[in-house]
């Protein structure tokens, strides 16, 4: 569980802002986000320093005073996750938002920013000590208390940590439960099933997990992938599901899922193809005469040698290996490291785009309010300031007018196409980029002579487990 702790900003608040808003912490600030104010350090104060003045009739700017604390104008939560937790930065960041809309409510101001430059990923989080609504947010004892506990809550709804349930004695089995035992179906069989329906539509195994938190599972990533299924007690391992769900057979299964294996080889004879053509004959002997164990490539048809996920993913490789004609594993590595660096690049440049394209968006958002606003004869208090606050963003990023604004839009949409290209090279040298490694890898292990021999070694450990059992 992550711990929680805060800091009273009395002074300097823009400093803090910056802080938390460092691109070097934040992965180029692809792990910040805002509510009711744009992300980034200037526009945030003014915005901020707007509603604290609207509402307390201080200044947000003032110096401490000679004596006593003086005011809190804003509030600095870290929220700092233990790394035996392995939470990811964009798990992070989605925890912070959603621990900020639950704690706050949809009318604070607040900056996130998850930091990934320590060994340990942490949010940061201010917060305005006033809401647009004039709510006033306290830092004490007792808010305290109650902030843990909610930031506890969104963590076990994110499956950080597996909710403890008390051992009743008796209890009746809920008709879900008991319907699902007379039909013969269990949890398991249900998490396989879906499994099995999404590997062939994912590109990867962290959009295979998305997919299955979208449909209401709880994902809890460590050591060993664990899924829990809605209203299941208990998180499952899929390694527990059966040899085509560990973590490395749903890699194999996704990634090499609709690579064609027609091998025809052509050009000069290339020793990592002979060392690719005996292996295969070797794992299909095995597979044919059941010295290995029963790896489906899809789960639904019976079991053979063509079904084989270990015999179509040694036949996907060497087929990439004669289509790119790559005849040595020095080419290949040449091949890994060019695709490396185009792959780095093409990150950096898609992380800073989505970054302008999320700041089009706020300033949008803003400038559509403002202009609405504006249109109209009568406001009440919370529209002036609401009108307040749009006027002084919207000026501070030059935009006086409605041909400022559209010229805005134009950007965006520009922007929001450039970001579809990069997206679609980004993800096919991605791709590309794994297949190779994974090859790479392969082949290693094949050169050692390791490959067939660790398949026979996981059959004889299954069948001595088998017969403990």
């Amino acid at each position: 569980m992550p711990y929680v702790k805060s800091i009273s900003i009395r002074t300097t608040v823009n400093k803090s802002l910056a802080y938390i808003l460092n691109p070097d912490k934040t992965e180029d600030l692809l792990y910040t986000t805002s509510l009711n104010c744009l992300t980034n350090a200037k526009d945030a104060y003014l915005s901020m320093k707007t509603v604290f003045e609207h509402f307390s009739g201080e200044k947000f700017n003032a110096p401490l005073p000679v004596e006593g604390k003086g005011s809190v104008k804003a509030i600095h939560y870290i929220q700092s996750f233990d790394p035996q937790d392995n939470v990811s930065p964009e798990l992070a960041h989605r925890i912070a938002k959603a621990f900020a809309r639950k704690t706050f409510g949809d009318n604070c101001q607040v900056i996130i920013a998850t930091h990934t430059d320590r060994e340990h990923i942490h949010n940061h989080l201010i917060i305005n000590t006033y809401s647009l609504t004039g709510e006033k947010f306290n830092d004490n004892w007792t808010t305290r208390k109650k902030i843990r506990e909610y930031s506890d809550r969104v963590c076990l709804a994110f499956g950080i940590q597996p909710i403890v349930t008390k051992n009743g004695q008796g209890r009746n089995l809920a008709y879900n439960k008991w319907e699902n035992k007379k039909r013969g179906t269990s949890w398991k069989e249900k998490i396989r099933l879906e499994i099995d329906r999404l590997v062939g539509t994912v590109k990867n195994l962290d959009e295979l997990l998305s997919e299955l938190e979208a449909l209401g599972y709880t994902i809890k990533k460590g050591k060993y992938i664990s899924v829990k299924a809605p209203e299941q007690e208990r998180f499952v391992r899929t390694k527990t599901l059966g040899e085509d769900y560990t973590e490395e057979s749903l890699i194999s299964r996704i990634r090499w899922c609709d690579v064609g294996t027609s091998v025809t080889l052509s050009g000069e004879p290339a020793p990592i193809r002979d060392d690719y053509i005996r292996t295969l004959n070797d794992v299909t002997e095995l597979a044919r005469t059941g010295k290995k164990i029963q790896h489906k490539r899809y789960r639904s048809e019976p079991y053979s040698t063509e079904n084989d996920l270990d015999v179509y993913k040694i036949s996907a490789q060497l087929s990439i290996i004669n289509r790119d004609n790559i005849h040595s594993i020095g080419e290949l590595e040449g091949k890994i490291q060019r695709l490396k660096s185009e792959y780095e690049n093409a990150r950096r440049e898609l992380n800073s785009l989505i970054v302008k394209q999320e700041k089009l968006e706020g300033l949008t958002e803003q400038a559509e309010t403002y202009f609405s606003l504006a249109d109209k004869s009568e406001l009440s208090d919370t529209e002036q300031l609401s009108l307040k606050i749009c006027r002084q963003t919207l000026l501070n990023n030059n935009i006086s007018d409605r041909s400022n604004f559209e010229r805005l839009k134009t950007v965006q949409r520009e922007t929001d196409k450039k970001i579809a290209a990069l997206k679609k090279n980004f993800e096919g040298c991605e791709e590309m980029y794994e297949m190779y490694k994974d090859i790479a890898d392969t082949y290693y292990s094949i050169a050692k002579g390791d490959y067939v021999s660790k398949l026979l070694e996981k059959k004889l450990r299954k069948s001595k487990l088998d017969k403990h059992l």
